[in-house]
């Protein structure tokens, strides 16, 4: 496989020419596990690990390969793995808070052209998620595209449709049964050679399934429904980049608990909010605070039913949540190279251990 097969380009190479001459060439991260990889380098595969410079120079987690990146790598002579050196710039990525009390950024995937933004129109189908998810694409700057699965599962699948259109705003919403094998094919204007996309979505969705419906072999495992909850059970629990038979390119990743946003910058929100962001505009004061000021759009439109409650608490969450993370800033940077020290420690330990296993 050549690597332009692979989505690489002449912006890619550009970004590589640094390293073109340090005998080192370019390859993507197709699995990551913790400090482990798998690269793939046009003709074959490779096991990698990050080098101790990479490492020391490596100032938070985020900067670290993950799936979807290009990388600058090395093979060791005789030896079937290679070096990581250097994470070439992203050109897109999906970005989250990581989950539990830690404060960093968690990159889950780079270099994208489309997210496929899975729900299930069961007891998982919520706007205010999807919302979300929207608002997580564009933050990246990758094409959203509202995937509504299990539409076997749904009495009124077109109600769903339109519903959902209403807060998706100008990305495309399709719906199908990956379960069936039905409706597949409102997805091949993404579909194309060389083109990445990544399915995001939370536990049970059923990325999985669309992966093996894509892919046409059972790859990835897959659960029934819970009867108890009436959900999907989870089943990926690594992110891993796939060649479809058509030559796409797509990643399944764990399904995701929670949805914290690491930097939700205005343009993202107000792009996700955008019928909100064109009332507030419309207010009699431009400093409204859409609390009952005299002639406030926003207010107006929540009276007479314009606006639903319920997406207007969503945007003030989420507004909420910028402020939150403007106030972090300064610490932030402080505390990741106090971190980045801890992080040098453990990656060298995972090399060592690596290598150890290896001989």
């Amino acid at each position: 496989m050549h690597l332009s097969a692979l989505g690489w380009n002449d912006a890619h190479a550009q970004a590589f020419q640094p390293h073109s001459d340090q005998q080192l060439q370019p390859a993507r991260v197709v699995q990551a596990h913790r400090q482990a990889y798998v690269l793939h380098l046009g003709p074959a595969t490779v096991p990698g690990i990050c080098t101790g410079r990479l490492l020391h120079d490596t100032v938070t987690r985020a900067d670290l390969p993950v799936v979807g990146d290009w990388v600058a790598a090395r093979l060791r002579p005789g030896e079937p793995r290679a070096d990581i050196h250097a994470v070439l710039p992203r050109r897109t990525r999906l970005s989250r808070r990581a989950a539990g009390p830690t404060d960093e950024e968690q990159v889950l995937a780079a270099n994208l052209d489309t997210a496929l933004l899975l729900t299930a129109l069961d007891q998982n189908y919520n706007l205010r998620r999807i919302e979300r998810f929207l608002t997580l694409a564009r933050d990246g700057g990758v094409q959203p595209v509202v995937v509504l699965n299990k539409s076997d599962l749904h009495p009124d699948p077109a109600a769903a449709v339109a519903e959902t259109a209403a807060i998706a705003g100008d990305a495309p919403v399709v719906t199908l049964s990956a379960a069936q094998g039905s409706g597949l094919d409102q997805l091949d204007p993404w579909l194309q050679p060389a083109a990445t996309l990544a399915l995001l979505g939370s536990s049970g969705v059923g990325k999985s399934t669309l992966i093996n419906r894509l892919l046409g072999t059972a790859r990835q495992a897959t659960a029934t429904l819970s009867d108890a909850v009436g959900k999907g059970r989870h089943t990926t629990t690594h992110r891993e980049l796939f060649v479809t038979p058509g030559g796409a390119l797509v990643i399944d990743t764990p399904g995701l608990r929670e949805l914290q946003f690491w930097d939700p910058p205005a343009a993202a929100v107000a792009e996700t909010f955008a019928d909100i962001t064109a009332l507030a505009a419309a207010c009699r004061f431009h400093d409204c605070r859409h609390g009952g000021e005299p002639g406030c759009a926003v207010q107006a439109a929540l009276d007479d039913g314009t606006l639903d409650a319920a997406r207007w608490a969503s945007f003030n969450k989420l507004r909420r949540e910028q402020a939150y993370a403007a106030s972090r800033e300064d610490p932030r940077l402080a505390r990741a190279h106090r971190e980045a020290w801890k992080k040098i420690h453990r990656g060298v330990r995972a090399r060592m251990k690596f290598e150890a296993e290896a001989e």
